[in-house]
């Protein structure tokens, strides 16, 4: 999408005047999934980051205040130089654009997911909480109800007959109970190979940080372990996975067994990727964003995987199955 040119004026005015440089050329650095767009400026032989955040479609203060509660607690997020709340623009400190996704294999995966577990064991240990929002009932279940309006009805076309809608609300009942069991923590939301970049010496960097809330213990580590950008063998997950519930038992933050936790990680993985189920296609369908849709493969399946594995939820599983059919979810309805 080509930037309004009276907003990128205004953009580079109000960089130009904190850096004291009328030089300056904005650069895209990236877009999100929201109205938010990235730009970076270069001045006095350094590099900064300028967020645009349209006023009326985007606050930048939860933003603020995220930053600051991860900075305070002795993570990498952006320092930030300037804000102009009004205008809904932040200069920040550049953290580069070595994306954690491009550089994940094999040889490099268990240093770079080995930070950012100690960084989340960080972020859960000291990062304050108060007055972040609940990720309560209400909420979850607001996501899970995602897929079935973009997932089942506009992607594919399905309207659920009763005894359809009996098993979604059914697994709906499982996974909301599962997740409100868990011990409550900061969470970031989507502490994924996308939102964490790779910096020297300060690894990772984080950013996309604006929706944190108070929630439960696993959500962030089902985003990173179970990526809807790539996957790993199951067995190094649960090992991963299993080290992490280690680390937060000497925390002091869990004490439950490796069963326990194997099935609180399981069933908010569910639950995450039901409702990423529903984003990715309402990115499309409602925002224009295609993208997404090429991930929908990955994210299915590892819903189904994880309901297999609970007898509770087979039965959300076959229904899934049959929904999908024969179709390939990458493609876009009309």
């Amino acid at each position: 999408m080509s930037p309004d040119p009276q907003r990128l004026d205004a953009l580079r005015d109000f960089a130009a005047g904190h850096l004291a440089d009328p030089g300056i050329a904005p650069e895209r650095a990236s877009a999100d999934a929201s109205f938010r767009s990235y730009w970076r400026v270069r001045s006095g032989g350094r590099s900064y980051v300028v967020m645009d955040a349209p006023p009326g479609k985007e606050d930048i203060a939860p933003w603020l205040d995220v930053a600051r509660r991860l900075r305070v607690a002795g993570l990498n997020a952006p320092q930030v130089f300037a804000t102009d709340v009004a205008r809904g623009f932040i200069l920040m400190a550049d953290l580069g654009t070595r994306t954690y996704l491009p550089e994940l294999r094999d040889d490099t995966v268990d240093a770079l997911y080995g930070d950012a577990l100690q960084a989340l064991l960080r972020m859960q240990s000291h990062a304050a909480t108060d007055g972040l929002p609940d990720y309560d009932h209400p909420r979850l279940l607001a996501e899970l109800e995602l897929m079935p309006t973009w997932f089942l009805r506009r992607h594919l076309g399905l309207a659920p007959d009763c005894a359809g809608w009996d098993v979604v609300e059914q697994a709906f009942d499982h996974l909301l109970r599962a997740a409100l069991s868990q011990p409550r923590a900061f969470v970031h939301r989507d502490w994924h190979s996308r939102n964490l970049l790779v910096v020297e010496g300060a690894n990772p960097g984080i950013v996309d940080f604006q929706d944190a809330v108070r929630g439960p213990l696993t959500y962030d580590l089902v985003s990173l372990l179970r990526d809807c950008y790539i996957a790993w063998p199951r067995e190094r997950v649960l090992a991963w996975a299993e080290s992490q519930r280690l680390a937060l038992r000497s925390a002091g933050l869990v004490d439950v067994d490796a069963t326990t936790w194997k099935r609180w990680f399981d069933l908010m993985g569910i639950q995450r990727h039901v409702k990423v189920l529903g984003i990715f296609c309402r990115l499309w369908y409602r925002d224009g964003k295609s993208g997404y849709l090429g991930d929908l493969p990955l994210v299915l399946r590892y819903t189904l995987d994880a309901c297999d594995e609970y007898p509770e939820l087979r039965a959300f599983a076959d229904f899934l199955r049959g929904a999908v059919g024969a179709r390939d979810v990458r493609l876009p309805q009309p």
